[in-house]
């Protein structure tokens, strides 16, 4: 669909995620927990643009973040894994400011992970802009951020975007599930 866009993955790696099935983990293989740094892997549906502006060149749903949005990572609240206003939650213990000071939730794209909000499972998965080409991730997917911004313009969400996160031992199985995707 384009030229390859090369992402930042977390610190550890990718753990498998809740998502669409498709793929059956080996045992043994790690397993995304909230805070262990990996990046999800499996299959997830991307469900919104959002960032600073009001406004974007988008087809997707577009959320703003102001100075009041949240994403809830406090596994005890019962806005686990949503992104609201500050002051509509319930005080969670933890959480993410959706408009960051470094910039890089400036356009993001939401990855829906752990949907159902299962405690400890991992939350606010996010394609953001990358803070610089070797720079891990704390559990998002990163990239540059005109490769993001074409991203955003392109998706369409009458063509249910989603994003195959794998390790490369399931490309093959990838190829198989997906029409499109070819292994290097």
């Amino acid at each position: 669909m384009g030229e390859e866009i090369p992402v930042n993955l977390g610190r550890n790696g990718l753990g498998w995620g809740i998502g669409e099935s498709g793929f059956t983990p080996k045992a043994g293989e790690p397993v995304k927990r909230e805070g262990d740094g990996r990046a999800p892997a499996g299959i997830f549906k991307i469900s919104k643009a959002f960032g600073y502006a009001a406004r974007v060149r988008t087809k997707m749903p577009y959320l703003q973040a102001d100075k009041e949005l949240i994403c809830v990572d406090d596994s005890e609240s019962k806005y686990y894994n949503q992104i609201l206003d500050k002051n509509e939650s319930d005080d969670p213990k933890s959480f993410e400011w959706m408009r960051r000071d470094d910039k890089l939730y400036k356009f993001g794209l939401v990855v829906d992970h752990n949907t159902q909000a299962k405690k400890s499972a991992g939350s606010c998965i996010f394609f953001h802009i990358q803070k610089s080409k070797t720079a891990p991730t704390a559990g998002c997917s990163a990239m540059k951020e005109n490769d993001l911004r074409t991203i955003i313009k392109w998706l369409d969400p009458t063509k249910n975007p989603k994003v195959v996160q794998i390790p490369r031992s399931y490309c093959s199985e990838a190829e198989d599930l997906y029409n499109g995707v070819v292994c290097p």
